[in-house]
């Protein structure tokens, strides 16, 4: 990870940061990725608590790390607690990111689950469920273009773009495991050719 910010963050600043993942927490129905350019509008650009290569790499880990995707809410958490002192604020921001985005979409989720199961049947329920699939597809979309752009920029790294670009389209038109095309991505990276 990239050196620390030296933040001197008040009581607001945490109960701020709170706050603002309570509301994420609301918009987070394709799961907690989906409002990572949010996040790094909010956190790097707006607040300045966390800088690129820090944001970044704190998805890059959570997702390279078995288990759930929700950790890199963890990371960010404990970056800016890094970087407004110890390893106690570490934790404290850790816990405040965690339950600000855990808590609100947990009681909705369970509630809405549960009202969903009962009247599934109802028009209005289908047509919910076709309606957000693009939705999160394109925030999906805007996350990788975020964290893609952070590191190279289309007329630089252009076989890599060809070959994410590529990528997503036989996903989208065959049947061929994704696990197959991240096969064939390592190994291409590992003969240098991308």
């Amino acid at each position: 990870m990239s050196e620390p910010l030296q933040l001197a963050l008040q009581s607001s600043d945490w109960l701020q940061l709170f706050l603002h993942y309570l509301s994420l927490s609301l918009l987070s129905l394709g799961g907690a990725l989906v409002t990572a350019p949010e996040m790094h509008r909010y956190l790097v650009v707006e607040q300045h608590w966390l800088s690129d290569p820090q944001f970044s790499a704190s998805i890059s880990i959570a997702q390279a790390a078995p288990g759930p995707n929700i950790l890199f809410v963890a990371l960010m958490g404990w970056n800016i607690g890094l970087n407004a002192g110890t390893m106690t604020t570490g934790l404290f921001g850790m816990a405040i990111t965690m339950a600000g985005i855990l808590i609100p979409s947990s009681v909705f989720t369970y509630t809405a689950t549960r009202w969903v199961h009962r009247n599934r049947e109802l028009r209005a329920v289908r047509a919910f469920k076709q309606g957000m699939g693009p939705i999160v597809v394109g925030l999906v979309l805007a996350t990788g273009w975020i964290l893609a752009s952070a590191h190279s920029m289309p007329s630089q790294d252009w076989p890599l773009w060809l070959l994410s670009f590529a990528t997503m389209v036989l996903v989208v038109k065959t049947r061929i495991h994704i696990l197959w095309l991240l096969a064939a991505g390592a190994l291409l990276g590992w003969l240098g050719l991308i």
